[in-house]
């Protein structure tokens, strides 16, 4: 059993992750803002503070921890470019800053694919910032990464999938389809699951392939 600090745990993929890791066996503690203690899970113990501040949560959070950061904007697009500055920039370095000094384990980080794309690059330049910034704290980490994950309310992209199967057969196109390569939210969640439950290292990258494969190495 492992205790896990999480932000983000009321969102998207944050509530089905704390259930599955409280199936598991392991002990959650989740940041929250005042007023969303109650859209936690049950059985998560709540930690109500300011996100974007380190000295407002760092002191609950148990030595030796796994801390996985999953705050951010939700459904991200071009138009959010300044929220992925305010809000994902603000709260994973602010996370950072916190683990570093309660002393955690391992920080496992929701990233995004690092692939070349003009659509979304100021979210992924955001994303690599904030990687960097992790790494700057000596903390062993692992930095999942995914481009898109669908589930409920997130399905459209798989009126894309016929295209996706036509690039692959390209060989000029195949590996920009790839690395833009749809995954579930059922794939997202377990391999946030055994990334948790895997021996630190200094630095794990986890990239869609190995996401399909519920692969961590």
């Amino acid at each position: 059993m492992k205790t896990v600090f999480i932000t983000g745990g009321t969102g998207y993929i944050g509530s089905r992750l704390i259930k599955k890791l409280m199936e598991s066996g392991h002990e959650v503690i989740a940041l929250v803002r005042k007023g969303s203690e109650q859209k936690l899970p049950s059985g998560a113990k709540a930690v109500v503070a300011d996100p974007f501040h380190a000295e407002s949560f760092q002191e609950f959070i148990p030595q030796g921890a796994v801390f996985v950061q999953l705050l951010g904007v939700p459904h991200p697009s071009p138009r959010k470019k300044e929220q992925f500055h305010q809000i994902d920039l603000r709260s994973v370095k602010a996370s950072a800053d916190a683990a570093a000094v309660a002393g955690v384990a391992h920080f496992i980080y929701l990233s995004v694919a690092m692939t070349e794309s003009s659509i979304m690059k100021e979210f992924q330049a955001v994303r690599k910032e904030g990687e960097t910034y992790i790494r700057s704290k000596g903390i062993p980490c692992t930095f999942v990464r995914p481009w898109y994950v669908l589930g409920p309310g997130y399905w459209w992209p798989v009126l894309l999938l016929p295209l996706y199967g036509i690039a692959r057969l390209v060989p000029s196109w195949r590996n920009k389809a790839k690395a833009f390569g749809l995954v579930t939210i059922g794939q997202i969640v377990n391999i946030l699951l055994k990334a948790v439950e895997a021996e630190p290292k200094a630095l794990r990258l986890v990239e869609i392939e190995q996401i399909k494969s519920r692969h961590v190495a």
